[in-house]
């Protein structure tokens, strides 16, 4: 039987009598935003010639860094350039999210709607992109949007609570309460939706207990 390759740079030997390799964990990093709950997940790739291994998620890490809670939807829209989606939340049942992305790049945006948060209705915004493989953790109780800012997107999100349409409203992404800095326009504004064009002001909306 072919003995077991050592991968490039810090690979680990496999079990004697088996083939392939054996990848050392990555360490996950957990960096705060400007509003700490908001969280920058940051894990390394490890890779070699064939391309590269990263883990996205371990229950026990996320755990360690205050994100206890269960997923149980998985969403991925596909965008094209200048689409701007949301911001959206549940007034019931608040969604938490991870959210990364596939192929192109986003600048995605959390808003606090928690009523009685000492960052309630300031926002954060982080470029996520397939280049800089970084995720973001958005807690229950926000609203939440992006931008498109490739020529396509492909984003994934985890839930941890299942979509309920009842309970779902939208914020305009250009209230001027809220002031949100998003990334320069092209010539033509950003796509977006009938719905998402109707949404209410900050001050309208309703915020989440």
């Amino acid at each position: 039987m072919t003995p077991a390759r050592e991968a490039e740079g810090q690979g680990k030997r496999s079990r004697p009598g088996r083939t392939g390799y054996s990848y050392p964990r990555p360490p996950m990093r957990f960096r705060p935003t400007s509003i700490p709950e908001v969280l920058i997940v940051e894990a390394e790739a490890y890779g070699d010639g064939r391309g590269f291994l990263m883990e996205t998620y371990r229950q026990r890490e996320f755990a360690e860094a205050g994100i206890g809670f269960t997923f149980v939807q998985d969403n991925h829209p596909h965008s094209r350039g200048g689409a701007l989606r949301g911001l959206h939340y549940q007034v019931h049942h608040p969604q938490g999210k991870l959210i990364r992305v596939l192929a192109g790049e986003v600048f995605d945006v959390a808003v606090d709607l928690r009523r009685n948060s000492p960052t309630l209705g300031s926002w954060t915004g982080v470029c996520l992109s397939a280049q800089n493989r970084l995720q973001l953790w958005i807690p229950p109780g926000f609203a939440h949007g992006f931008y498109v800012t490739s020529q396509a997107a492909a984003v994934v999100y985890k839930m941890t609570e299942y979509y309920r349409p009842e309970w779902e409203r939208t914020i305009r992404w250009d209230d001027p309460d809220l002031g949100i800095r998003w990334p320069p326009k092209a010539e033509e504004p950003p796509l977006v939706s009938a719905r998402d064009q109707a949404g209410l002001s900050f001050a309208q909306a309703e915020k989440v207990k």
